[in-house]
Parts: C-alpha cells; sequence; structure tokens
C-alpha cells in the first residue's frame, strides 16, 4: 500500500514538471524572437535550431522506446522499423491531404484515388472556421496517426505469422528485408493514384499547423514544438504501463529464457507477436510524426540506414531502458543536426591560418568516433536497464552491512 501511494506521488510530480515544462517551452518558442539581441534571442528564437532538435528527438524518441520494447525487453532482434515507420508516415499522408491539393500532390498519375481527408469529415460536423475548425484539425490528425499505428500493427501481424518462429540474426534478417520490400513496393507505379509512386506526399498537416494564429494570419502562440512532446508523451506513458504490467513481465521472462518462460506457462507465440504489433503500432505512429516533421514524405528516405540508426540510439542509451533511449534520442539528434555543425565550414584565423580536416561531412567523422568511443567505455548504454527514478532512490544497507559499517 505504501509502494502504490509512493507510486502515485511519483506520477503526480512527474506530471507538474512535465506540464511546467510544455507552458514554458510554448512560451519561449512564442516570445523567444522579442528577447534582445544576443544568446537568449539566438538561442530561444522560433528558428532556432533548438525546436528542430526537440520536435525531431520527441519523434525519435517515440521510435527507439518502441524498438527497444522489441529488442531490449522481449528479447527479439528486429531490423524492420523504418518500414513499419515508413507505413505509418504514408498512411497518415494519404488520409490528410486535403482534397483541394490532391491534383497538385498527384499530377502526374491524373489524381488521387482517395478523394477525402479525415479533417474534412469532422469538418462536416463541426465547421472548418474558428473553434470547429481547431476540433476537426485536431480529430482529424489524431485519428489519422492512430490509423497510421493500426496499418503498421496490421502488416506486423501479418508477417509475424511466419517471422516470429525465426530467432536472433534469421529473425533481423527477414525484418530488414520487409522493410526493404516495402520501400519499393510503395515506389511501384501501379499503386500511385494512392502511395503517389516514387515522388512526395506533401501538402498534408504539419506540427506548425498547430500553431494559434490571429484574424491576419500572425502567429501568436506557438504550439508546433509542444504538440510532437504531448504525444510521443503519451505513447511513451502507454509503453511504460505496459512494461510495468503482467504483460510486461512475460515479455521480460521471454528474454531471459523461452524454456523457462514456457515452463511457467507463458504462451510464446502469442506474447512474441503481442510485443512485434505493439512495438510496430508505435514505429507507425512515429512514422506519422516523422511525416509531420519533415512536412513531406517519400519512400527512399526510409532506408536500412534509419533503422541501423536508431538501433545505435537504443544501443547509446541502454538496451532495456526506457528513460535510456529518450535522452540517447535527443543527444544523437542534437549531436548530429546542431553542436556539430561547426566542425562542416572552414574557419580561416586572422592571420590567414587555414584549420585543417574543417570541410563538409567533416561533423559525421567527429560524430562516428565519439559514438564509437562511448560503445566501448559505456558497454551497457548511458543508462544500462535502469530508468531515471532508479538514480534518485536511496539505496538501503542491508542489516549487515549496517552492522558492518558501525
Amino acid at each position: 500500500m505504501i509502494k502504490q501511494e509512493k507510486n502515485h506521488k511519483s506520477s503526480f510530480i512527474a506530471a507538474i514538471i512535465l506540464v511546467a515544462f510544455l507552458i514554458i517551452l510554448t512560451l519561449l518558442e512564442t516570445f523567444g524572437s522579442q528577447f534582445p539581441e544576443g544568446f537568449l534571442r539566438k538561442t530561444f528564437s522560433s528558428t532556432s535550431m533548438l525546436y528542430t532538435v526537440l520536435k525531431k528527438g520527441a519523434t525519435y524518441a517515440l521510435v527507439t522506446v518502441s524498438m527497444n520494447l522489441l529488442n531490449g525487453f522481449t528479447g527479439l532482434f528486429s531490423l524492420g522499423q523504418a518500414g513499419f515507420m515508413l507505413l505509418g508516415a504514408y498512411t497518415y499522408g494519404i488520409l490528410t491531404i486535403p482534397s483541394a491539393a490532391r491534383d497538385d500532390v498527384y499530377y502526374l498519375h491524373g489524381g488521387s484515388a482517395i478523394n477525402f481527408s479525415t479533417q474534412e469529415i469532422f469538418g462536416s460536423l463541426f465547421g472548418n472556421s474558428g473553434v470547429g475548425g481547431a476540433v476537426s484539425l485536431i480529430l482529424g490528425v489524431l485519428i489519422a496517426i492512430i490509423c497510421a499505428g493500426l496499418v503498421a500493427a496490421f502488416f506486423a501481424y501479418l508477417i509475424g505469422l511466419p517471422v516470429l518462429r525465426l530467432k536472433s540474426d534469421y529473425l533481423a534478417i527477414a525484418t530488414l528485408g520487409f522493410a526493404e520490400i516495402i520501400r519499393a513496393v510503395f515506389q511501384w507505379d501501379k499503386l500511385a493514384p494512392i502511395t503517389n509512386g516514387a515522388n512526395m506526399l506533401k501538402s498534408y498537416p504539419t506540427f506548425s499547423s498547430f500553431n494559434i494564429t490571429n484574424s491576419n494570419g500572425d502567429v501568436i502562440l506557438r504550439l508546433s514544438t509542444v504538440v510532437p512532446f504531448l504525444i510521443a508523451g503519451v505513447c511513451i506513458w502507454i509503453i511504460v504501463l505496459l512494461i510495468n504490467s503482467s504483460y510486461g513481465r512475460a515479455f521480460k521472462a521471454i528474454r531471459e529464457d523461452e524454456t523457462a518462460a514456457e515452463a511457467m506457462g507463458i504462451n510464446l507465440a502469442k506474447h512474441k507477436r503481442l510485443s512485434f504489433c505493439i512495438s510496430s503500432f508505435f514505429a507507425g505512429v512515429g512514422g506519422a510524426m516523422l511525416a509531420m516533421y519533415a512536412s513531406t514524405v517519400q519512400a527512399k528516405t526510409f532506408t536500412s540506414a534509419m533503422t541501423y540508426e536508431l538501433l545505435l540510439i537504443v544501443v547509446i542509451g541502454g538496451i532495456g531502458s526506457v528513460s535510456g533511449s529518450c535522452i540517447a534520442s535527443f543527444l544523437y539528434i542534437a549531436c548530429s543536426e546542431w553542436w556539430l555543425r561547426f566542425l562542416d565550414n572552414e574557419i580561416i584565423l586572422s592571420n590567414g591560418f587555414k584549420v585543417p580536416l574543417l570541410r563538409n561531412s567533416f561533423r559525421m567523422v567527429v560524430f562516428s568516433v565519439v559514438i564509437m568511443i562511448i560503445v566501448l567505455f559505456f558497454r551497457r548504454g548511458i543508462m544500462g536497464n535502469k530508468e531515471l527514478p532508479d538514480l534518485f532512490k536511496r539505496r538501503r544497507k542491508k542489516p549487515e552491512q549496517q552492522e558492518a559499517a558501525k
């Protein structure tokens, strides 16, 4: 009982901290451009790289946590995450492109086979302006995101029937092959009236669509960074609840020893399939978020390199740690997209000396070295298999340790 009360108290405190963070983030993004010239204005203005890192970091945090659910907590080595993200991104884009914009998007293929959007469906019920327009946007996007996850989970169920019989490297190769096949199929000309072939999807609602504007079209409250945090936060919270449930304990038992888990009455096929489908569902949601972040969707961007990137983040954060995956996602994106960018620019000192090596793409060389150092000296990752609350718990000494201390 006492432990349950402490958990509720910790959850309440975490919720308050999260709400305060989101409010501060909204105010900084909205009014950061009004700061006096200097470091604060450069860092917090609406065009700062900080918000780009936060948006993409929140998206990657969700996808890496979903990958960790499968690889870290269930012990299934899958490399199909990019394929499920592609399914989610395309589902979101196809369902949310307005009818008026479909001819421009599908102009090479004689128009779209789908002539509606989820936002327009709710617009017919609530209206397309004012409060009704905001409600239509929120509900339309929310339904499209859920559909993105469901489509990814459906395909995961189908391929999981034969693929989950495999183990270790064979499972990884099979899921990687699935991701490559999906990417090729979505560029097939026969599906172009739906997927737009090898061309990109665009003109759908993005994170910036949630910014509140006045009658003149001027932004009065920027919510483009808060929205991905809300979506990712709710999804990660659901994953954490699942991990701490009886299903989560069954996943961990399968990871430790399949034979022992089966002897305890755990249905291996059922729980593996469940973990695979849930992980794919949230990967699909992450794909929809990535589509909202990038403003365009194109199959060629969802390569196997994206899956390797996500796997690397999982390893850096710690296999079996949700907190580690989240922290590593933001650090990885910040380093690759922001902090090390100066290495791509040539620097010439006042005396005419040209700093060697600094040139285009040198940033990725240094970044690779940093990753190698982390992997070599922090083999269990930043967090190992621990979570953030574990770092703040006081270690209680055993009675024999207390006696020895006396």
